[in-house]
């Protein structure tokens, strides 16, 4: 399966994603920019990514832990969810996130 990741820059980059990873775990190993300093804990908001709208209702639903997390995150909107959350799965072949303002690294 394949993530479509947009990078700050709006460069479409095409992931190889094995099933069951978190998006962020992908898009990190890619050596894509993205912070996730708490590496998946959902213990900050530096994984945040915009879901496109074509995918959000495929999604699981965000945990309470998200939601709250993701205050913390920069310019949430109703795309907004921490890509550590987000774990691939065969029905995703194809998800676009686009990186959000503050979860590149410095």
């Amino acid at each position: 399966m394949h993530l479509l990741v947009r990078d700050r820059s709006g460069q479409v980059h095409k992931l190889e994603a094995p099933e069951g990873w978190r998006v962020m775990e992908v898009i990190r190993d890619y050596g894509l920019p993205i912070k996730a300093e708490c590496g998946g804990a959902c213990a900050c908001a530096t994984c945040h990514v915009y879901v496109d709208e074509a995918w959000r209702e495929k999604l699981v639903a965000p945990s309470e832990e998200e939601i709250e997390m993701l205050d913390g995150a920069f310019e949430i909107d109703e795309r907004s969810r921490l890509s550590c959350q987000i774990l691939t799965r065969e029905d995703l072949d194809g998800l676009l996130v686009t990186l959000a303002p503050g979860s590149e690294p410095g």
